[in-house]
């Protein structure tokens, strides 16, 4: 059974094709947790996933430019029972390039969800 006493992890998943903007974002809400005392976990960071998108010159034909080729790079930061400061930085204006998402789990004593 959950309880008020049992603690909430947000998991913020950030990702861009921009990697040095990414780690600054990063960088900046690690900086902002240490300032507050909250406890958070990462960030992790996952493989870049790379990705092609085929360009084609006309609609219905067959002719292409070359294909257009991007990387995603991805960190995931966990921020246990901090609620407030968790919303926080989900709510919070990022640059276009950045896209994040937050999923929150509350977790019993023995740590399961």
């Amino acid at each position: 059974m959950l309880g008020p006493d049992m603690p909430f992890v947000t998991r913020l998943t950030l990702q861009s094709g921009d990697g040095e903007l990414l780690d600054s974002v990063v960088s900046e809400i690690k900086s902002r947790a240490e300032r507050k005392g909250v406890e958070l976990k990462g960030p992790h960071p996952k493989p870049p996933s790379r990705h092609s998108v085929p360009q084609y010159k006309r609609v219905g034909l067959d002719e292409t430019f070359s294909s257009w080729d991007y990387t995603v790079y991805t960190r995931v930061i966990e921020i246990i029972d901090h609620n407030e400061f968790a919303r926080e930085v989900a709510e919070r204006e990022y640059p276009s390039r950045i896209h994040i998402t937050a999923d929150i789990e509350q977790f019993n004593q023995t740590g399961e969800s």
